[in-house]
């Protein structure tokens, strides 16, 4: 198994690595939607902090020459689940190409840290010749 820390991430809120690597399969922990510049600073509204939340799985991915197109798996986690569903997949659709989204699970959770709106861990998978 190989514990990686990705330099362009956020600090981890918690005591956990950015990704574990095992055969093959690279498990993203979940990321919040602050920014490496303002740690524990969420903007108010859930498209915005959809997108930082994207912003650093893409920085985890990248830190480890992964990027969104070696996704095999999502899972979202909302506290406002009814109001934020829809503006949180029209956001999330953005990222990924037609016909190429990955597996996802999207739950709904009473609080998280920095009292986010939304965290997402992934699942992605190193390419191997074909």
């Amino acid at each position: 198994m190989l514990f990686h820390m990705s330099p362009g991430a956020p600090p981890p809120v918690a005591p956990f690595s950015h990704a574990v690597e095992s055969g093959g399969f690279v498990f993203v922990t979940g990321q919040m939607p602050d920014t490496p510049l303002t740690p524990g600073i969420l903007p108010p509204d859930i498209e915005s902090q959809t997108r930082n939340v994207m912003a650093n799985l893409t920085a985890v991915l990248a830190g480890l020459s992964l990027d969104l197109g070696d996704v095999v798996m999502v899972r979202i986690y909302l506290t406002h689940f009814k109001e934020d569903y829809a503006a949180v997949n029209a956001v999330y659709a953005t990222y990924f190409a037609p016909g190429k989204l990955p597996a996802r699970t999207c739950v709904g959770t009473t609080g998280l840290a920095y009292d986010a709106r939304i965290e997402i861990d992934l699942v992605a998978q190193r390419r191997t010749g074909g």
